[in-house]
């Protein structure tokens, strides 16, 4: 059984800290992240009351996210564990291989 993988809403958090986005310009910014993961992060985002979503009245339909004043007040903290994750991104991956290849029938996969 291979454990579902789910998309870091921290990196969504810093992309947002640079102003407001649209979603394509979020999907385009996280490169990788499918259409449903997005939509399922932001959603979490919103309902934590990190962000918000605005829907302007135009056809077709415009909508913008942008961090809360809560959300806001994290990205300095996320920021940092993004940069701490993405220098021991190659570690970790190594750790993870090593680990794998020591438990072949392992759920975490």
């Amino acid at each position: 059984m291979r454990a579902r993988r789910s998309w870091d809403p921290a990196l969504v958090v810093v992309e947002l800290a640079g102003g407001p986005r649209r979603f394509r310009e979020l999907q385009r910014a996280l490169t990788g992240i499918s259409q449903r993961m997005l939509t399922l992060t932001v959603r979490r985002l919103e309902r934590d009351g990190l962000l918000v979503r605005t829907v302007y009245p135009t056809v077709p339909a415009e909508v913008d996210y942008r961090l809360t004043e809560s959300g806001a007040s994290l990205t300095h903290l996320v920021r940092a564990l993004v940069d701490w994750s993405t220098e021991h991104r190659q570690g970790i991956a190594e750790a993870r291989a090593t680990y794998d290849r020591a438990h072949p029938d392992n759920e975490l996969r």
